[in-house]
């Protein structure tokens, strides 16, 4: 007959399962929270999943979430992890089906159908980089670093404000702690590796979990919406190369009246044109990002603004100051007269892309397509619209990337081309100070005249200094 006291009592094993759990949480403070438990009428064993207290799995996946967004190395503005893991549940979350071998056939064609057409269209060759067919999750993993990378300046603005705002909320001397639901005391940031942490420090970490998640949940978002790499009308891929999302691009055309393989081919023609010019004329995507930077980084935090957003919220839940954040208005509302300028060159700018790229798409597209009219059309309307690109990057970073006047920056590439061929059209990209302005987007029709005053200017400029230089001689 066995022994009774060789036979482990149920409750025993419990006793020792709570201890051995609360010892993960509050480390050497499990007996001190075991025994405020019982004090305030609690049951430890509940959190095994008898009682209304989480149970142990549901515990450690949130302590190990704590982990994963507040001990990343490093104090960067955004938690590029937090970003890519949230990007990717988020484009999957509406399904994310692999291609199929015919998918993928259909859309890397239809980008090589692109180049030919476009040969006929413009001076620019082709981008030399590869064509991809991509599923929702091959966009994000593609794309991400150049996200990350476009918000960091008013992500890393915004950690400030955040560590300020959330500082000063807090009384002198006080330490941050961090507290799960269902627990009854603080976890050990010690466990959690953050013990070293200054309360400055922490509270950085958390806006950069905090940015990390409306990076990823934006461009999860994104890829269930874009058909390539360049809908938004930056360059989010680091070398050349073109892509379509056959999924999306499946979706888009099942609204329409034009057949899936026009829909298909003429995204595909608009995304190589894209390619074609920031590959071969590279001061575009300097010029480009580099106006993106310069606003971003002159954008102030309404510090009275971003006090109320987060004044209810938990300091220790970066999910509550993600939402807090995603509400917007804490951006400066009153931009200097720098920004305003800097606003006005990056809106022409996109305008100017958007508009070559539109005239130079329907020019190699109209022979082939009978539905090519209509789908400029369509395409136009939904950028001028303000999609979801734009929405997305006017939360996170305080700018809308809406090419306003496409139009007339069509209408300007028109008039160029009716003047000088293709070879003057595309001549427009030889230098930056050839680009027309916003005065030229207002009347197209005298650019050209302008741009021959301004010629005639610069080479009576360098004839009298080449006099002056022989003179000196």
């Amino acid at each position: 007959m066995a022994n009774p006291d060789d036979i482990s009592r149920p409750d025993d094993d419990r006793e020792r399962q709570v201890r051995e759990l609360l010892g993960q949480l509050f480390g050497d403070r499990a007996d001190e929270v075991l025994a405020q438990m019982r004090a305030q009428g609690m049951d430890p064993s509940a959190m095994l999943g008898e009682g209304g207290l989480p149970d142990p799995a549901t515990l450690q996946h949130a302590l190990a979430q704590v982990q994963r967004l507040l001990s990343t190395p490093g104090d960067g503005p955004v938690n590029t992890s937090v970003a890519h893991d949230l990007a990717r549940q988020v484009a999957v979350a509406e399904g994310d089906p692999s291609l199929t071998g015919a998918q993928s056939k259909a859309a890397t064609d239809a980008l090589s159908v692109a180049e030919l057409w476009l040969d006929a269209a413009t001076t620019l060759p082709p981008s030399g980089g590869q064509a991809h067919a991509w599923s929702r999750s091959e966009w994000v993993e593609a794309t991400l670093p150049a996200w990350n990378k476009l918000v960091a300046p008013v992500a890393a603005s915004m950690a400030d404000a955040l560590a300020t705002v959330l500082g000063d909320q807090m009384p002198d001397g006080a330490e941050v702690s961090l507290q799960l639901p269902g627990t009854p005391a603080a976890l050990d940031l010690d466990k959690l590796g953050l013990g070293g942490l200054e309360p400055a420090q922490l509270l950085r970490r958390l806006g950069a979990a905090a940015f990390g998640m409306q990076v990823g949940q934006a461009a999860g978002t994104l890829s269930r919406e874009v058909f390539g790499a360049t809908d938004v009308g930056l360059p989010l891929l680091p070398g050349p190369g073109t892509a379509l999302l056959p999924t999306n691009v499946q979706a888009f055309a099942e609204g329409l009246d034009a057949p899936l393989d026009e829909v298909r081919l003429y995204l595909a023609v608009r995304e190589a044109a894209h390619a074609r010019l920031f590959t071969h004329v590279p001061w575009v995507r300097a010029h480009l990002l580099s106006l993106v930077d310069q606003y971003a980084r002159g954008i102030t935090i309404d510090l009275n603004t971003l006090e109320e957003q987060v004044r209810d919220v938990d300091p220790s839940d970066p999910d509550q100051l993600r939402q807090a954040l995603s509400g917007g208005g804490v951006f400066g509302v009153q931009p200097t007269e720098e920004q305003k300028a800097t606003l006005l060159r990056l809106e022409t700018a996109l305008a100017l892309v958007e508009g070559w790229v539109d005239e130079v798409s329907a020019q190699a597209s109209l022979p082939h397509l009978p539905h090519a009219v209509p789908l400029r059309e369509m395409l136009r309307r939904r950028r001028a619209a303000g999609g979801p690109a734009e929405q997305t990057f006017a939360s996170l970073v305080g700018l809308e990337l809406r090419p306003r006047r496409s139009r007339d920056a069509a209408a300007l590439f028109a008039h160029v081309y009716t003047a000088g061929g293709v070879d003057g059209r595309d001549a427009v990209w030889d230098h930056p100070d050839l680009l027309p302005t916003a005065a030229d987007l207002d009347d197209p029709a005298g650019y050209l005249a302008r741009r021959e005053l301004q010629k005639v200017a610069d080479e009576a400029f360098d004839a009298a200094l080449t006099d002056f230089l022989n003179d000196q001689q």
